[in-house]
């Protein structure tokens, strides 16, 4: 294989602007065809975004012979049925994270790739951004002294009633489709980055509850993670909070001093050790997960590692699984 011909299974919201483009941007890559249910919103993508072909049946994508790698971009539910499509063809895949609904579906997901010797990467592309490149650099560089432990906090105002009508936001809410709610949609970019930054878990525990009964999942979630390096991860999302509160935030505290960055702001990663403060800028990336996709085309091309296996995937889905199973 000497270059990645992509196609996308659920060219929905995601692919517009924060993966889809990124394909036809990376080296020794090009987007060759799309799929959606709705052949109109196929159409229309294929026309919009240059792509040339489009198809109304994953299946159909699949079977594409110039279709050599396949990005799956639908809701979790249907995860696990296209990755082992994919597999089943001997094509590479690249799924979105949450990798599928519960960690069960995402080790048979991992399982299959490994039997079948065909590559699986998960789309946490926060791994590859520069901004937590940075924080991971500082760690391993040690420039906090021994890791202690982290504090992270996500605070969101409740969805207006406006919001609650909008499919796109429906089936993040819908626990049958989704595996849960807000916070299987956001936690696992912050659980993968703990998961990358601090490796293999001791003890996973948690709560979560559904404090305002405004939909059918959890919106208030508190998650304990004992890393097997000693280092402890408190982390707390609430999603029914007033709007002056919303919050960000995470911070690391070591022996010498802290980082602090955000998750979905990706403004400034600050630094302080022994009372004196940095700040280190990002700008925004334009298609976020480019970065990741460059590495993901390269371990497809044999010229580099795997930037999140189904394994690391999997094993991130446990610990969203053994937090929110908890339920009050």
């Amino acid at each position: 294989m000497q270059s990645i011909s992509w196609g996308i299974i659920g060219c929905g919201d995601v692919t517009e602007l924060k993966s889809g483009p990124a394909f036809n941007k990376v080296k020794d890559s090009r987007l060759a065809a799309v799929m959606r249910r709705d052949p109109e919103k196929a159409r229309d993508y294929a026309t919009r975004h240059k792509v040339p072909r489009w198809y109304s049946s994953a299946q159909d994508l699949i079977d594409d012979a110039e279709v050599n790698a396949v990005y799956i971009a639908t809701p979790p539910s249907s995860h696990e049925e296209y990755t082992l499509a994919a597999i089943k063809a001997g094509k590479p895949v690249y799924v979105e994270k949450p990798m599928s609904v519960d960690a069960a579906s995402a080790n048979r997901m991992a399982i299959a790739a490994r039997e079948k010797n065909v590559k699986l990467s998960v789309a946490h592309y926060r791994r590859a951004q520069p901004l937590f490149s940075q924080v991971k650099k500082f760690l391993a560089e040690g420039a906090i002294g021994k890791v202690r432990f982290v504090r992270c906090e996500l605070y969101k105002p409740p969805l207006t009633r406006e919001e609650l009508q909008i499919p796109k936001t429906l089936w993040r809410l819908d626990p049958a489709i989704a595996g849960g709610g807000l916070f299987h949609d956001l936690s696992p970019h912050q659980l993968d980055i703990m998961y990358h930054f601090f490796g293999e878990t001791e003890r996973v525990c948690g709560i979560a509850v559904n404090q305002a009964r405004a939909y059918n999942a959890d919106d208030l979630v508190v998650g304990t993670i004992l890393f097997k390096n000693g280092v402890v991860f408190n982390g707390l999302w609430c999603f029914a909070i007033a709007t002056e509160d919303e919050k960000d935030h995470c911070e690391i505290f070591g022996e010498k001093g802290s980082i602090c960055f955000s998750f979905f702001e990706h403004k400034l990663v600050t630094l302080t050790v022994d009372g004196i403060t940095r700040q280190f800028p990002f700008e925004p990336l334009q298609h976020v997960q480019q970065p990741m996709i460059e590495k993901v085309v390269d371990y497809f091309l044999g010229r580099g590692p795997n930037p999140n296996s189904g394994e690391e995937g999997a094993a991130v889905m446990q610990i969203i699984d053994t937090i929110a199973g908890h339920k009050l």
